[in-house]
């Protein structure tokens, strides 16, 4: 018999046309967000480099980088107490950030049970929630002056009191970020291990770190980026004062980091000085470390998953 030759439902027709065009916008939108974010990101770009430039031929990029002093009042700019303040402050408070948040991580997505989950998921997520601001103010009223009465400080704004309190800061977002990626891992690679006779901690030790590492890492680098940005709570506790510490050390000095100054001084520079330039030559070569950061990040991850896999 042969097949008959009936005409489509032009509804279908209709519909297929339809979902074709939607199935276009769709397209067209995600594209146009991605153009836009490269776009945004090289106006970015293009503006501190355009602010800048100014600084970076009137000082002198060497001067400029590795000048040990900056005294705005002067008109003298030189970046390595920011940059020492800087170093330290986030080495620190990430030696903290991963010290307690990995740990955590790997108790909530292969030790907790149901009901020890249920209370601190939800209470960790809280606490990613708070602003940065009232960190800031909690920072003041209690760790500066536990500090100061503890160890006996002229202030208790120093670069301990701003690793601590970024430490504790950007603990939830680095605990979200390795759970998720240790609850990638498939559970077939644990049940094998497990089913080999490796006991629980050899089997999250062995298994599920090596397997999760690119995620690991890429929350690690996230949060330098997210502790050497942060603003307003490193403001209030830092003590916003760029000198080198002395000794170069210590720890107990107060100190001042990138944005610290930015936003210290930003309010009240002449428009068009040489201090207003400098500034953005700050503010450039922040953004030039956190875009090194990212991209070591990704080379990272990519040399990691070829060569052990990764979730």
């Amino acid at each position: 018999m042969g097949r008959s030759n009936t005409p489509m439902d032009p509804s279908r027709n209709e519909s297929r046309r339809n979902r074709r065009i939607r199935e276009a916008i769709i397209e067209s939108s995600f594209f146009f967000a991605a153009v836009t974010s490269i776009l945004v990101m090289v106006l970015i770009f293009y503006f501190l480099i355009r602010e800048s430039r100014v600084a970076f031929l009137e000082v002198g990029v060497l001067d400029l980088l590795f000048g040990m002093k900056w005294h705005s009042a002067g008109d003298v700019f030189g970046m390595t107490p920011i940059i020492v303040g800087s170093v330290m402050v986030t080495f620190l408070a990430l030696m903290i950030n991963i010290f307690v948040g990995v740990p955590l991580a790997i108790y909530l997505a292969e030790l907790a049970g149901p009901r020890s989950r249920s209370i601190l998921k939800p209470a960790i997520e809280l606490l990613a929630g708070v602003p940065s601001i009232v960190y800031g103010f909690l920072g003041v009223l209690i760790l500066v002056s536990f500090l100061e009465r503890s160890f006996d400080m002229l202030t208790g704004r120093s670069i301990l009191a701003a690793s601590i309190l970024l430490g504790i800061m950007f603990i939830p977002a680095l605990t979200t970020i390795c759970e998720d990626a240790l609850r990638a891992v498939p559970q077939e690679f644990k049940e094998g291990s497990l089913a080999l006779g490796a006991t629980k901690w050899q089997t999250v030790r062995g298994v599920s770190l090596p397997a999760a590492s690119s995620g690991i890492i890429a929350a690690v680098v996230l949060n330098v980026g997210n502790i050497i940005g942060e603003t307003m709570a490193a403001l209030l506790v830092v003590g916003n004062m760029p000198r080198l510490p002395s000794p170069i050390f210590d720890i107990f000095d107060p100190s001042a980091i990138f944005t610290s100054v930015i936003a210290g001084e930003m309010g009240e520079v002449a428009h068009g000085s040489l201090h207003y330039h400098s500034l953005f030559a700050v503010g450039f070569v922040l953004l030039l470390i956190v875009t090194v950061l990212n991209i070591t990040a990704d080379l990272a991850r990519a040399a990691i998953r070829r060569r052990f896999g990764g979730y």
